[in-house]
């Protein structure tokens, strides 16, 4: 089942060495990413295709938006999980969450132990991708507390931090590590994010490279990020991914 989803062989190099992802959007039908089981299959073989061996997905939490609690989203990941199984995938396949910060997620930080987390309790967030949240610092100084290591994802792609890159290495020193998209190594998404992601790879701020893999467009765009000359200077400066595989 499914043999018609398999990617053909490709000359173009694999994502080796690196071979765990932490961002992504592959639970169908409860955000924007993945909308079906066989989407979700889809992206998977792609996945092992490019020689990654775990993927920890993220689901959106927003609460207007996509109000996703853990129990809805383990119960996708099992069904994905499955599915992944019967079809002789051999990814592992793991969930946490991407957070939105906004008060909502502020609020749960009072409850530590019913949040997604991954790794060593890293917890992937986001903000707003035009002003720089009034609670930012806040945020970071109270996941900090509660014992979580804070993961910024996509710094590249915001607004504000383009505009202002000094907060850059204010944000680090907050505490909080910094997770890029690889397709804004391409300009995917804007020329200042792929020159802002290329700072941070520069100044030696990146502790984690993502794919926020939604869709086959993302995908695709992938294959063209992983021959870029700085994503082979990101791994050389030794990022966390692959520390996780056996966590």
């Amino acid at each position: 089942m499914f043999d018609f989803l398999k990617p053909k062989k490709s000359k173009r190099k694999q994502v080796l060495p690196l071979f765990v992802d932490i961002h992504s959007h592959l639970l169908p039908g409860i955000d924007d990413g993945a909308q079906t089981i066989t989407e979700s299959l889809d992206l998977l073989y792609h996945f092992e295709a490019l020689g990654y061996k775990k993927v920890i997905t993220t689901p959106h939490i927003v609460q207007d938006f996509y109000p996703n609690t853990p129990s809805v989203i383990l119960q996708k990941l099992k069904e994905v999980q499955e599915a992944a199984t019967e079809n002789n995938l051999k990814i592992r396949i793991e969930a946490a969450a991407e957070y939105y910060l906004d008060e909502y997620f502020y609020a749960l930080l009072d409850q530590p132990d019913q949040l997604l987390t991954f790794g060593k309790n890293y917890i992937l967030f986001e903000t707003g991708f035009i002003n720089q949240p009034a609670i930012l610092f806040e945020a970071i100084f109270k996941m900090k507390a509660q014992g979580l290591q804070p993961i910024l994802a996509h710094p590249e792609r915001y607004a504000y931090l383009q505009g202002n890159y000094s907060l850059a290495p204010e944000i680090a020193e907050r505490g909080a590590l910094f997770q890029i998209n690889m397709n804004s190594l391409t300009g995917y998404y804007s020329p200042a994010a792929k020159k802002t992601a290329e700072k941070l790879i520069d100044e030696g701020l990146v502790s984690f490279a993502g794919t926020d893999m939604h869709n086959m467009r993302h995908m695709e765009n992938l294959r063209d990020a992983i021959n870029t000359k700085y994503f082979d200077k990101l791994l050389d400066q030794g990022i966390l991914n692959n520390t996780l595989y056996d966590s």
